[in-house]
Parts: C-alpha cells; structure tokens; sequence
C-alpha cells in the first residue's frame, strides 16, 4: 500500500482535471482496500474511491479527505464463470474474454475504466448492459462493517444505475462475478442497429465474438470513445449526459416542442423504456438544440467527433468544464424542454 500527501488527482482522471487530494493510498489487494476504508471510516474521514477515474469530475480545490485508488488485480475464469478484482482494467478484461470465445460483453469493448465501477453504474454500450451478465457483486458494506455477497438479482439494476450507486456511500465493491456464455465462439445477439448495420447482418443475429467486439471498437474510436492519450476528443468521461427517461405527459410535451421548433415531420428518436416511458436520444437533443460538434470556444469543448462528449482540450479547468455543461444542459432546456442529468460523478462541484 502507498500513501501520499496532497498528492494531485487530475492524472487519476481521464478529464485530467481537478485539485489535489489531502491524502492518497493506493490499494494493490482486497485486504488493503477492506482497511483504508475502515481507517477512514473510523476516524470520520471524508473518502473518495477511485478506480480507472473515467467516471469522474473532480472540482478545482481537489478532495479534502483520504481518496483510495483501487489498483487490485485478479481474472479468474472457470468455464463460462468470470471473477474480476475490482481494480482489473474493463476493457482488457473484456479482450480476454473474448480471446476465450466467450459471449455478453463483447460490445462492451472499449469502455474506459475498471471492472469495480461497471455494476455500480450498470456500465452499457451498444445493446449490452453488465446487468445482463453479472451473478454476483463481493463489497466491502461499511454500514454494517463486513464483506457481502450481493446477487445480481438484488443490485437494483437500471439504466446507468443500481444499489450501489443509489446509496454510494455505503459500499465498496471488492470483485465482481460475470456469467457469461458459450455460443461456439459466437457473439451474443446483436442488438444494436448500428452495430447490425456495419457488420450487415439484422438484429438478433449473431457473429463471431472477435469480429462483434473490433467492430465496437472502431464505432467507439470514431466517436472519439477510445482512450488515446495524443486525441483530446478522448480528455472526457465518454458521454457527459444520460439519455432522457420521459413519463407520458412529459414526452408529449416534448414532441410538441420538437414540432414547434424543427418543423411538424420531425421525429426524434424514440425507444420503450417500460411503464409507458420513452427514452430518446441526448446527443440529439444537444445537436437539435444549436451545440454541435466541437462546439465552444475555451479550453473545453464538445468533441469533434460526438456531440454527447465534453472535453479537455488542453489547460482546462473543472470549471471551464463545468459553464460548459450548464451551457448545454440549459440551452436543451430552453429549446425542448428537457432537463439533461449528468453521467459523471461529482466531487467537491455540481451541475
């Protein structure tokens, strides 16, 4: 275990933004994390765990606490039975899985960041969401003080959301248990159009595992959705905003909107989302509402490449970022009437 002192946290990040934490430990086992956390816990620490940090938007001023980097490691697969340490990096984890001709989280390829953080926000991309395929969650429950097993049944998954997430400070995830599948070397349905689309086959279809993954890979790396650390469009937690979630009445109120604004054949895009809900699309809403790619004038930026991304272009601040995201989510609000809800998590700020 490592410890550091007022040690800076914008490297931890891939905004590469925010101030300096008062204390950093850097956690290499399962045992290590366990007592960072009660030491914190027992001394009534403010504590902040961090993982790849792809998820993240840290203020300026940086966290007054102890933050705990997650750095342990472990991929244990027994057949189609998948164990990751929290700390195991998501998208080489993903690459293995594949090279074992395993199915269902194949298009979940290129997504930054580490294998704790994914049932938390119940990571998705591309018609697969880890919801789908994780058992079991082993966390460290600082309320009750002990290790739990949470199955996958009881970890309140929905879209980039679960138990984790809605009560943030009580757990912190250890290892994450995967049920994947074997179709003979085959990918599970694809589900996505766009991805159907590229590969030419229609959704529901399946192909061979490598070639479903390398085909997100290269959809992912031209919407600027791939770590690459010469590429400032990839400065970014992916995309900033969730898609919106309208109850009935709101998105006939919208479509009004829509109307009222682009013209009465204007169809936004739409998608059940259960209990007669609607979800549509935020990069279209960010697009429709006047901020187009590599809208912005300052150091940050809409990327180049996806509307729904926000960037570091070099020398930015948390603030900078910021004004730039109330700009965005307030100019949708005006033109649609919908309010855009942040993915990242905030520390030490808000939206």
């Amino acid at each position: 275990m490592q410890e550091l002192h007022d040690a800076p946290l914008a490297p931890l990040t891939t905004f590469r933004l925010g101030g300096p934490a008062a204390r950093l430990i850097t956690a290499t086992t399962d045992d290590e994390v366990v007592a960072a956390v009660r030491e914190a816990d027992a001394a009534g620490t403010p504590l902040l765990v961090v993982g790849g940090g792809s998820n993240l938007v840290v203020g300026d001023d940086g966290f007054p606490g102890t933050v705990l980097k997650v750095a342990t490691t472990g991929f244990e697969l027994d057949g189609t039975s998948l164990e990751l340490a929290a700390g195991e990096v998501w998208t080489d984890a993903v690459a293995r899985t594949v090279e074992a001709g395993l199915a269902g989280v194949e298009c979940l390829a290129g997504i930054p960041g580490s294998a704790g953080a994914t049932p938390i926000q119940n990571v998705g991309a591309y018609g697969q969401e880890v919801s789908s395929t994780v058992t079991e969650v082993v966390a460290w429950d600082r309320r009750e003080g002990e290790k739990v097993v949470v199955a996958g049944a009881d970890c309140g998954f929905a879209y980039r959301h679960s138990r984790f997430k809605a009560d943030p400070s009580r757990y912190v995830v250890l290892r994450v248990r995967f049920g994947l599948e074997d179709a003979g070397g085959m990918s599970a349905p694809v589900r996505y159009a766009e991805v159907a689309r590229v590969l030419g086959v229609e959704p529901g279809d399946r192909v061979p595992v490598g070639t479903a993954r390398d085909t997100v890979l290269k959809l992912r790396a031209g919407k600027g959705m791939v770590l690459d650390p010469h590429d400032h469009d990839t400065w970014s937690a992916g995309s900033f905003f969730t898609n919106p979630i309208l109850e009935p009445e709101q998105y006939e109120a919208f479509l009004a909107r829509v109307r009222d604004r682009l013209g009465p054949g204007t169809v936004p895009p739409a998608y059940p989302a259960g209990d007669g809900r609607t979800k549509t699309s935020a990069a279209w809403l960010i697009d429709r509402a006047g901020f187009t790619r590599g809208y912005g004038t300052g150091p940050a930026r809409i990327s180049t490449k996806h509307t729904l991304a926000l960037t570091n272009r070099g020398g930015a601040t948390t603030a900078d970022l910021l004004a730039l995201a109330r700009e965005v989510r307030d100019g949708v609000r005006a033109a649609f009437g919908v309010t855009l809800v942040n993915e990242p998590v905030m520390v030490g700020v808000t939206l």
